[in-house]
């Protein structure tokens, strides 16, 4: 109990690692590999990886974003619980990633899963919901945002023990700047239609662009606030 109490952070931060990485490792696998994949190859061969490749990635897939989730959840509420404040550096580091996260954590269980299970029990042979090909679009965005979002996500994470001077005394203006732009970004993910907004989203090439600008974005907000008195 002793080894557990004394390194308890450090384990779950193993996990948070460890299921981190296969979460975001699956996302890419959807939005680089398999998606362009699926559109070149024959109905036949789609069907049959819907079938059975489809369900097993997409149960690693939610797990591990589940595991990642809650291990970095409990790791923040601990130090928070143990006396450290919401305004300290590392916290405006790490909460926004963290914010992030839990709206690619949504997207994962509450857009892009139940719109696949559909997928996969229409290719099973079952009827196809009436809604499917809409519910696959939004699953499709959904999934184009959380890959956008995760390339500020990994910023923020990996700033937070390594660049330690990023920080601004104005942590609730930071905040509140960095909440508007997210839930802006998962507005657009669950209720755009084709257009201005969703156009960055319908190629890889577009998300990687415009995910890094938005991280160069972040990044600048925060060295901003950080020389305002």
């Amino acid at each position: 109990m002793d080894i557990i109490a004394g390194h308890g952070e450090f384990i779950f931060r193993w996990l948070h690692f460890f299921f981190g990485i296969a979460w975001i490792g699956l996302l890419y696998y959807f939005n680089f590999v398999q998606g362009a994949f699926f559109a070149e190859t024959t109905a036949e061969v789609k069907k049959e990886c819907t079938q059975k490749l489809v369900p097993r990635a997409l149960w690693w897939f939610r797990w591990s974003a589940m595991i990642t989730f809650l291990t970095g959840w409990i790791i923040i509420i601990t130090k928070l619980a143990t006396g450290m404040s919401y305004a300290d550096g590392y916290m405006q580091r790490i909460l926004p990633g963290a914010l992030m996260g839990t709206f690619m954590w949504f997207n994962v269980w509450f857009v892009i899963w139940p719109a696949q299970k559909l997928a996969i029990a229409a290719a099973n042979g079952e009827t196809p919901a009436p809604d499917l090909a809409d519910r696959v679009r939004r699953a499709f965005l959904a999934s184009r945002t959380n890959t956008f979002l995760s390339i500020s996500l990994l910023l923020f994470m990996g700033a937070a023990m390594h660049m330690l001077a990023l920080q601004t005394p104005k942590a609730n203006l930071w905040y509140l700047i960095v909440a508007i732009i997210v839930v802006v970004i998962e507005i657009n993910a669950l209720t755009a239609k084709k257009g201005i907004t969703t156009a960055p989203l319908e190629k890889v090439s577009g998300v990687l662009t415009s995910g890094t600008i938005m991280a160069i974005i972040f990044y600048a907000i925060l060295e901003v606030l950080k020389r305002m008195n």
